[in-house]
């Protein structure tokens, strides 16, 4: 069945905050070295240079619950799009050091902020038999910006800037800064915020807008679930019915970073030097990694709903540890560089097909109405630290030893295997109210 026009748009408009976090987290890799040079920076330098902004993201993701549930999820998302804006002008008219960690942080906030947000809005429009594909959408987003940061790295490298192109790579980023803010405004308030809000007939108007089938069905399950928090009364995040939620979003949220993912897309030019590869040749490895992570993230979104959740990670997880392992061997021995390409291009590729694919639709789907947004929040903001410390700590430990990060990743992957193996319940297919009680029985 096709998506009814309004709801389209609305997961459209949402998800571009995904194509804002892609390019935000890729975009640092063609900027490191003229970072370096710029600003003479150590490898510590530069490792707290390129986590600064994760550091502001961990922020963002910890304290988005609070306008989610205050002020709603779409207008919470419109003042990440101002931050997103912010941040693009200042790093390319950046004075300083300083001035650049600044509005590099301020982007964090914009990026903790939706990566929590728009996976609930998605969720919270979404009719359950759709909802893993449409909040695909937003992974789905992020890559194409990962992708887009890396071709736009190897354009405006080709066009001889100087010591000021890093500017120009940090600045485009305003452009879709703009159609984003301009995007979101004429999407609708969540039906489920709305309730949750006592806006019955708001949530009502919504739910016919966006073209639910049944939405007095819809929104008699939502008053449902609603009553139920409020018998349980002001519902905490640790109570004990939310205890196998957190352990599902934190240990998701961990292994996506203990996968290297992030630390390999914001150093993958350091990556191909270290093989020996020239700028230009590794700038354009990089779009053939980026445009590899956007097949496989399409690959898995079409399949999210029908195969499920689970399966996505057992595979990927055999994938990952397979191809890290295999860089490590390479680094380790000093050989065959010429296979490096291929197996981070391997690695991408099994990354994009689970764990990629799975989070943001895994985090928005394992916790209560009641404390979503927090349950959200605490396992993006989990997501971030780990990210922030990996990245801060990647330069340092590959200065000494080139080998051992990719053996450590490697590691975790299979760590990752047997608990998903083990514990990991599958959620597609279930509507968000039955997966609230399923879960709270664990």
């Amino acid at each position: 069945m096709a998506l009814h026009p309004a709801l389209r748009r609305s997961v459209v408009a949402a998800a571009l905050g995904g194509l804002l976090f892609g390019f935000d987290t890729a975009v640092i890799s063609g900027t490191t070295e003229g970072l370096r040079r710029s600003f003479q920076l150590t490898p510590g330098a530069l490792g707290l240079t390129v986590s600064i902004a994760l550091w502001g993201t961990v922020l963002g993701a910890l304290v988005a619950a609070y306008p989610a549930d205050r002020f709603g999820r779409r207008d919470s998302l419109r003042v990440c799009g101002v931050l997103f804006l912010i941040s693009a002008v200042g790093c390319a008219v950046a004075w300083g050091w300083t001035s650049l960690m600044v509005s590099r942080f301020l982007g964090g906030l914009a990026i903790g902020g939706v990566s929590v947000l728009v996976p609930m809005y998605i969720a919270e429009i979404s009719p359950s038999r759709l909802r893993g594909r449409l909040v695909g959408v937003f992974q789905i987003n992020i890559v194409v910006g990962i992708l887009v940061a890396y071709f736009s790295n190897y354009l405006i490298g080709g066009f001889g800037l100087g010591d000021g192109e890093w500017r120009w790579k940090f600045g485009v980023e305003a452009v879709p800064a703009v159609l984003f803010l301009v995007l979101l405004l004429d999407i609708p308030l969540s039906p489920r915020w709305l309730v949750k809000t006592g806006r019955i007939e708001d949530a009502r108007r919504v739910l016919a807008r966006i073209g639910d089938v049944s939405p007095e069905t819809s929104l008699e399950e939502m008053l449902t679930a609603v009553e139920l928090e409020r018998r349980h009364g002001q519902e905490r995040l640790l109570a004990a019915r939310n205890r196998f939620p957190l352990f599902l979003a934190i240990s998701i949220a961990a292994f996506n970073q203990l996968s290297g993912i992030n630390a390999i897309l914001y150093y993958l030019n350091d990556i191909f030097a270290y093989a020996g590869f020239d700028k230009v040749s590794s700038d354009l490895q990089a779009v053939a990694i980026g445009f590899t992570n956007l097949v496989f993230t399409l690959l898995a979104m079409s399949i999210i709903d029908r195969v499920g959740r689970r399966t996505l990670l057992i595979v990927g997880s055999i994938g990952t540890a397979a191809s890290l392992a295999g860089v490590a061997a390479v680094f380790w021995t000093g050989s065959r560089e010429d296979l490096l390409l291929w197996l981070l291009i391997a690695f991408i590729a099994s990354f994009a097909f689970s764990q990629g694919a799975v989070i943001w639709v895994y985090l928005a789907e394992v916790f209560p109405t009641a404390v979503r947004a927090k349950g959200q929040s605490l396992g993006s903001s989990v997501h971030w630290v780990m990210n922030a410390l990996i990245s801060w700590g990647f330069p340092i430990v590959a200065a000494s030893s080139r080998a051992i990060p990719f053996a450590f990743f490697a590691g975790m992957m299979l760590v990752q295997l047997f608990i998903v193996m083990a514990v990991y319940p599958e959620t597609k297919g279930v509507t968000l109210e039955e997966m609230e009680s399923r879960l709270a029985t664990r």
